[in-house]
């Protein structure tokens, strides 16, 4: 492994955790996942169902922009 990949590799993970700190500074401002609008739950007497629509399409954004990231700096 070279330098050059070596500095990416530490630019990307550092650019990872201030991103992640920014996320846990700001968590109790946002619904949490599993609550999010989109999110569909039905209740009734003996019966309940849940789907995580809108948090399945949130970490599905979030995977494809890293694995995107991941990509281009591979290149």
């Amino acid at each position: 492994m070279n330098s050059e990949t070596l500095g990416k590799i530490l630019l990307v993970s550092g650019a990872a955790v201030m991103i992640l700190g920014a996320v846990l500074m700001l968590f109790g401002r946002f619904p949490l996942p599993g609550k999010l609008p989109g999110d569909i739950i039905i209740k009734k007497q003996e019966f309940s169902f849940y789907f995580p629509l809108g948090t399945s399409i949130l970490l599905s954004l979030l995977l494809s922009s890293v694995f995107f990231l991941i990509n281009y700096l591979k290149k």
